[in-house]
């Protein structure tokens, strides 16, 4: 297949992985594979990690577990998205965690029981201040009572999530997990013991080690980059992910040529211009071509104009790249290291984005050194 291709460094993952396991302790991780394992391949990260003794996997969607489960996931899989009475048999069926978030989702698990005896797992979501998915924190009493007088519901876990760890300023975040810290001491009055309790993120990993309570979940750190320059940078990550695509044309065209589209590159001097297979299409950050570069041969080299659908230019000078060749788009190989980070920095964007941004038209090989 000729066009962009997502090497993924397996071996560099359990790297990350053991970085982020000895930086924690004792404490279980729930690692992250949602959005298809943050765009580097769900189900054979998720398969690797479990050959490592992970048996703690999370995802958004009622289908990413299932997915996970019909290939070989033996582990607790815990969703993030609400309870739908479409999915709720199946995923007890499956041995699939479901989260609450609403009074409306007891009503849901009691209508299961009631038709079937089947009780699925659950964690109960607090709001603590992220103002998304979860009961808020003043409703949190009552409806704690309520799940108190509901034996049919198996309600092995509560959590919450921060919305600023991995921000400079503590306070917002330690506010949030005083709040939480409050709701279970309440829990715990009412003899509620929550078999987990979780809060702590990738970026509050490095930023609120207290948070990590008797479970920790982490996305990011695992692929190889920080969620934000405002958290210490004080593992030693790779980049799993080595983004590259084929140099498939490559022109010498005089000073004064104007590139891509709205003419908004021209040339200073007579200079190769070289056509990379790989467009916003497949992922490639569109914003890049301002400042942006891609690495080869250890060499950095400009984007020459605007990043079309499917292809992106670049500017050679003088040296002669040779078609069929790759060029390093992101990530770390035989080209050099261009880092997620640098280039999310540059156009106002996350590393979150980029990785997940990058879609089916890329081929992803999966290696292990």
């Amino acid at each position: 297949m000729i066009g962009p291709k997502a090497i993924i460094h397996l071996d560099r993952l359990i790297h990350n992985y053991h970085e982020i396991k000895n930086h924690v302790g004792d404490v279980p991780l729930v690692t992250v594979v949602k959005a298809n394992g943050y765009g580097h391949g769900a189900v054979p990260v998720a398969l690797a990690l479990q050959k490592e003794g992970v048996n703690f996997f999370a995802v958004f969607t009622f289908e990413e577990a299932k997915e996970l489960r019909d290939n070989g996931i033996t582990g607790d899989i815990l969703i993030f998205s609400r309870i739908n009475h479409t999915f709720v048999e199946a995923a007890a069926d499956l041995d699939i965690t479901l989260i609450l978030s609403q009074r409306i989702d007891i009503d849901i698990l009691q209508d299961l029981f009631q038709r079937t005896h089947k009780r699925p797992k659950v964690h109960l979501k607090i709001d603590t201040g992220m103002t998304r998915l979860g009961v808020s924190y003043d409703d949190a009493e009552i409806f704690l009572s309520d799940l108190m007088y509901s034996p049919e519901i198996d309600c092995e876990g509560i959590y919450s999530h921060f919305a600023t760890a991995d921000e400079g300023d503590p306070y917002y975040a330690k506010w949030q997990f005083d709040r939480f810290n409050e709701i279970l001491k309440i829990a715990e009055k009412m003899e509620f013991s929550f078999k987990y309790r979780h809060f702590s993120n990738s970026g509050a990993i490095l930023n609120l080690p207290e948070a990590k309570l008797n479970l920790v979940r982490v996305g990011m750190l695992l692929y190889g980059a920080y969620p934000s320059d405002e958290v210490p940078h004080s593992l030693d990550l790779k980049p799993v992910m080595e983004f590259i695509a084929p140099i498939v044309t490559v022109r010498r065209v005089p000073k004064g040529t104007f590139i891509s589209y709205g003419g908004k590159y021209k040339t200073d001097k007579e200079t190769n211009i070289g056509v990379i297979q790989c467009g916003f299409a497949d992922g490639f950050p569109r914003p890049w071509y301002m400042d942006g570069y891609i690495m080869y041969k250890g060499e950095k080299f400009k984007i020459a104009g605007r990043v079309c659908m499917d292809q992106l230019l670049v500017d050679f000078s003088d040296t002669n790249p040779l078609v069929g060749e790759d060029v390093l788009l992101m990530g770390e190989g035989k080209h050099g290291l261009l880092q997620a980070e640098e280039i999310s920095k540059n156009i106002d964007s996350t590393p979150y984005v980029l990785f997940t941004a990058i879609g089916g038209r890329t081929e992803r090989i999966f290696v292990n050194n």
